[in-house]
């Protein structure tokens, strides 16, 4: 269950990614010369969360499709600047699909189907 694990990292960095960013917008936090970590944390996020969508769909099919959606405002995030209310709003808009992927793997998966939507037999003899 690669998935859930990676599901679960794109999580951690996303949550951090926000902090970070919430926090400088805020004024609490000041990086410096360390601006690069924010940088760091979204390309991390991106990565992270490109593969668990690509190991959802892989693991879970349909289901495993609703963190697809938030590859859109990822992608779009370093062109909309950072000045304004664009870049924080597309960075919010990821979370939900996050959210709904982390319900997505705290349920078991399908157990194994064969054509028609049926469980598979095991075969005679195998065991």
């Amino acid at each position: 269950m690669i998935s859930r694990a990676l599901t679960i990292a794109a999580a951690c960095s996303y949550l951090a990614s926000c902090t970070l960013g919430l926090g400088v917008a805020t004024r609490r936090l000041h990086t410096g010369r360390a601006r690069w970590l924010h940088h760091a944390l979204y390309i991390s996020t991106a990565g992270i969360t490109t593969a668990a969508a690509v190991a959802l769909v892989a693991e879970r099919g349909r289901r495993g499709a609703v963190l697809a959606p938030a590859l859109a405002p990822l992608a779009a995030i370093p062109f909309a600047g950072t000045r304004g209310w664009r870049h924080p709003g597309l960075a919010a808009s990821v979370g939900p699909f996050i959210a709904a992927a982390l319900a997505v793997v705290a349920r078991p998966a399908p157990a194994t189907t064969t054509r028609g939507g049926r469980r598979a037999r095991p075969r005679r003899g195998a065991g």
